[in-house]
């Protein structure tokens, strides 16, 4: 036998470093196959426990990056919605400007967006350049923009559907009924 038939990946390195003449011991392998895959449970599990720390990666952990932050835990939501809402209230910290919206607002639909300032109005606008329709988790970033944002000033969100002239001429019948409906203004 050799230690091909052991199955764990630590197993197999354990086995490496005895001597020689336990090559043909199937004891030797079952033993270093068992603590071997106990070793392999072990780093997985502090692999995920790492990955808790990193907004990008947290998975269970999420729910303690909402309360640090004094966020509502739902996780009814998708983890992605979740990790945008997480990431938009650590990039929301500080001094509000264009830019601190802008970051916030990218964390959330992951496109570009615009924002411009239309001071006589005491108003700035949102404005979604790469995503067509209006973004799924639109609520949460209107929670958080209201949160950073002075009291004064309005927000207005501009997002970008697909027209007539895009879809006329141009799209087959067959890839115009994969469009969802979100997509095309006055669109549910």
């Amino acid at each position: 036998m050799n230690s091909a038939e052991i199955v764990s990946t630590r197993g197999r390195e354990l086995f490496s470093y005895l001597p020689t003449y336990y090559e043909s011991s199937r004891i030797m392998q079952t033993d270093m196959d068992a603590k071997g895959s106990e070793l392999d449970a072990l780093y997985q599990a502090l692999n995920e426990a790492a990955d808790q720390f990193y907004v990008r990666t947290a998975t269970w952990g999420l729910d303690r990056w909402e309360v640090e932050l004094g966020i509502p835990t739902d996780r009814t939501k998708p983890l992605d919605q979740r990790r945008a809402v997480i990431e938009s209230k650590l990039r929301g910290a500080g001094t509000f400007t264009g830019r601190l919206v802008k970051s916030v607002a990218e964390a959330y639909d992951g496109g570009t967006v615009e924002v411009s300032f239309q001071p006589a109005e005491w108003a700035f606008t949102v404005q979604f350049k790469d995503t067509l329709g209006i973004p799924p988790n639109l609520a949460d970033l209107k929670a958080v923009i209201e949160e950073i944002k002075p009291a004064h000033l309005a927000v207005r969100f501009e997002f970008k559907y697909l027209l007539i002239r895009e879809v006329d001429q141009v799209m087959k019948i067959h890839d115009l009924e994969q469009v969802l409906l979100n997509k095309f203004a006055g669109g549910a």
